[in-house]
């Protein structure tokens, strides 16, 4: 290809892989479909009159029949799904909005039809117009704005409602480490909301909780059992610091393997959820 042609696509690449990791919940997933989409770039030739727009519409078309294949292996899946984990090093700028890949806002996500999210994000999260919209996805403009608010009416509470100072909710996981590794209960209690909630995807390949545990003393009753088989115990240099899906956590090196910690902070400065990945199959962009 000519050089201009391969210089439009990486300008573009970035846009692409953020809104196929939003339709998704893969890095994996979503770093397929952009290379999916530059194999077909490199085929289209002279004949594109609007390039962003083009790839734009060619990665949400691949992302809805990847999430229309997928919807058998998503109903047979074992236990909790959560999203693969978007990790950033704490030393990095922020790439992403925390409230548009936040894991509350991602299962949100998945509760829309492929179509809906595909609306949802391309006017809601992406800003454009709703006859781009219609343009991209092959439905009319009345369509469009009927599944934008259809979409918009089930992911609205997802999204946060206040800000959280990075250096406070990073505080707030160390604290949480320091307890859990020294076996305080007491303190791991009273950094939980009284609703708070933790949600462990093993997907079937490793030991994980087959259900979401809700509430202080479910999610305390399961940390007495970790503590009771010695499965708390971290050493400084077992675990790091990182921003996961724009929430402070750690990526933590195990016996059985790597594992994924994510904190959502909440709004009186204490833990509303929290978020374990063990499934090794979305650790795999760990390396």
């Amino acid at each position: 290809m000519p050089a201009p042609d391969v210089a439009i696509f990486e300008a573009n690449r970035p846009r692409l892989q953020r809104l196929a990791y939003r339709m998704l919940g893969s890095v994996a997933e979503a770093e397929d479909v952009v290379q999916d989409a530059w194999l077909r770039w490199t085929r289209a030739g002279d004949e594109v009159a609007d390039p962003a727009a083009w790839l734009v519409r060619t990665t949400s078309r691949l992302c809805i029949d990847r999430l229309r294949s997928a919807k058998a292996r998503r109903e047979a899946y074992r236990g909790p799904w959560l999203p693969e984990p978007l990790i950033e090093e704490l030393t990095e700028d922020p790439v992403e909005r925390a409230e548009d890949v936040s894991v509350a806002f991602l299962l949100a996500l998945e509760r829309l039809s492929p179509l809906e999210r595909a609306v949802f994000l391309l006017h809601d999260v992406f800003d454009q117009d709703y006859a781009v919209v219609a343009g991209t996805l092959g439905r009319s403009e009345a369509a469009v704005r009927q599944l934008a608010s259809r979409a918009r009416a089930h992911v609205q509470d997802a999204r946060p409602r206040f800000s959280v100072d990075q250096q406070a909710a990073a505080r707030l996981a160390t604290a949480f480490m320091r307890a859990a590794s020294q076996g305080d209960m007491a303190a791991l209690s009273s950094l939980l909301t009284e609703d708070a909630i933790m949600v462990t995807d093993g997907g079937g390949k490793r030991s994980a909780a087959l259900r979401p545990l809700i509430g202080r003393e479910d999610v305390m009753r399961m940390f007495e059992g970790l503590a009771w088989r010695g499965a708390l115990t971290y050493e400084d240099d077992t675990f790091r610091p990182v921003r996961i899906n724009g929430y402070p956590g750690v990526v933590l090196n195990r016996p059985d393997g790597p594992m994924t910690m994510a904190f959502q902070p909440s709004e009186d400065g204490r833990l509303a959820a929290i978020y374990i990945m063990r499934n090794p199959e979305k650790l795999r962009h760990l390396g």
